[in-house]
């Protein structure tokens, strides 16, 4: 079994058609739960072949940024289970922010629970309403990544931010969130269940923190 690590643009399908395998057994043979989201420098097992594969000096790799999908230069993120350390810090201090504010019920202070949590986990501030924080989150902190929120959701630590909303306040502040990683929920000055059920949310951009 071969060795080759993973550079920037690189998908989990084009990889296994050019090592002569399957997405599943790239998936299974590396532990990968959402074969659709991979890590530039991450090393992937191939199955069946002899030799390691590097990529060239002039590839464009740079370690610890994300590959996955891409679309318009935005890159994804990593799966459920290998979150970075500071994607799950920033899940945990959301949680515990909304349930120091809201619980389970919405307070109209969704930017504050966000900045609230990143100010806990990595011990800085960001400023703005909902729809203000995407573009306040330092860039050296904070990518773009570029994935559905069905696929968001499954994945802790990713910041949400919508431009608009259908509630009054959400029409003219937007709303923001960060992922807990079960599929479903996500947190901010609450915990919002079912945060894929929501309805009439427009301009999502979604973040990844890479602290």
């Amino acid at each position: 079994m071969s060795t080759y690590r993973i550079r920037q643009g690189d998908t989990l399908s084009a990889l296994a058609a050019r090592f002569k395998t399957s997405v599943s057994e790239l998936a299974r043979v590396n532990n990968i739960a959402n074969p659709d989201l991979i890590y530039t420098g991450n090393t992937l097992r191939i199955p069946g072949q002899g030799d390691s594969f590097e990529p060239s000096a002039n590839s464009g790799s740079t370690g610890g940024s994300q590959s996955g999908g891409n679309v318009g230069g935005t890159q994804g993120a990593s799966a459920p289970g290998s979150a970075t350390p500071s994607m799950r810090r920033l899940a945990e201090a959301g949680r515990a922010a909304a349930m120091g504010m809201g619980g389970y019920n919405s307070q109209g202070l969704c930017a504050t629970g966000v900045s609230r949590a990143i100010q806990n986990a990595f011990g800085f501030k960001v400023w703005g309403n909902g729809n203000q924080i995407d573009d306040n989150l330092p860039r050296d902190k904070f990518k773009q990544v570029n994935m559905s929120l069905e696929e968001a959701l499954k994945i802790p630590g990713l910041v949400l931010t919508w431009e608009r909303t259908p509630s009054r306040l959400g029409s003219i502040y937007g709303h923001t969130a960060i992922t807990t990683g079960d599929g479903r929920s996500s947190v901010s000055d609450f915990i919002e269940q079912n945060t894929l059920g929501a309805s009439g949310r427009s301009g999502l951009k979604i973040f990844m923190p890479i602290i």
